[in-house]
């Protein structure tokens, strides 16, 4: 495993597994399997509903608390709830978040992040990150703040590498967590022809080069997978290492194209969300 330093001086594992659209019984079965198999970082969230999974998952592995970085997301509709961080807690069986983000960038979302500066200073959250926030926000949050964000978790693959948002982010030691690392499985861009020479390089899938392009261009990866053998190979990518051509041909790659666009409409919708019951 290679390690992220956050900014205020916490390291990060660079490769974990996400549970995004996951049943709290897929989540805590893949949790587990991740976690027997070596994986360190898990990246759940309010609005995947499946937190309580989650941790029963942590639980039955057997690997103890403070061996794990946990993440997880603060939905829009309790940011500004005064229990939001304690339930949240409460779902996943432990006392303290190693990372934790504000979901989605609505109105509320300043409010939202003073309730965790708060359990920052308390101890119940460790680092602060902002998920899906447009460079604008992300830039007041960083300028207004009292305490800086450590992460933004954002869209990031070779067709959309998110060359502007490193360029503020290499000015204040923030990390990117990247999601849709390999594209949202498109296989346009993983059967692009130069991963393609290089997974026959290196004995690898093209799958393994794209995440330690990520790896090597500083990003911190989440691939979901429900799959035990998938889980492994994901991680199977720390005993190779791209050159500098290597990373100059797949940056031939970028098309300035993502998969997700979040319209206000989108966001106006977040704001409505209600959580279903996390069981």
């Amino acid at each position: 495993m290679e390690y992220f330093a956050l900014n205020n001086g916490i390291k990060m594992p660079m490769a974990g597994i996400g549970v995004f659209m996951m049943s709290p019984a897929e989540a805590e079965a893949s949790v587990e399997s991740a976690l027997r198999s070596g994986v360190r970082l898990i990246d759940t969230a309010n609005g995947y509903m499946n937190e309580s999974g989650t941790g029963r998952g942590i639980r039955k592995s057997g690997v103890a608390r403070e061996e794990i970085f946990l993440v997880t997301k603060l939905w829009p509709t309790v940011y500004e709830k005064e229990t939001a961080i304690e339930e949240t807690l409460e779902r996943l069986g432990t006392d303290y978040i190693d990372l934790l983000f504000l979901h989605q960038p609505t109105d509320n979302w300043r409010e939202g992040y003073k309730n965790i500066e708060k359990a920052y200073r308390e101890g119940k959250v460790k680092a602060i990150g902002l998920s899906n926030f447009p460079e604008d926000l992300l830039q007041e949050a960083i300028d207004t703040m009292e305490i800086k964000p450590q992460v933004v978790q954002v869209e990031a693959h070779p067709y959309f590498p998110q060359t502007e948002l490193k360029k503020i982010l290499a000015e204040t030691g923030m990390g990117l967590m990247a999601w849709y690392p390999l594209g949202h499985g498109d296989k346009n861009l993983v059967n692009e022809a130069a991963l393609t020479e290089l997974a026959e390089k290196y004995g690898k899938s093209n799958a393994q080069i794209i995440l330690r392009w990520h790896i090597q261009s500083g990003n911190v990866v989440i691939p979901g997978s429900k799959n035990p053998d998938h889980i492994r190979d994901n991680f199977d990518i720390f005993d190779f290492e791209l050159t500098d051509e290597d990373m100059a041909k797949i940056a031939t790659v970028d098309k300035g194209v993502r998969y997700y666009t979040a319209t206000p409409e989108i966001i106006a919708q977040y704001a409505q969300m209600e959580l279903q019951p996390d069981l």
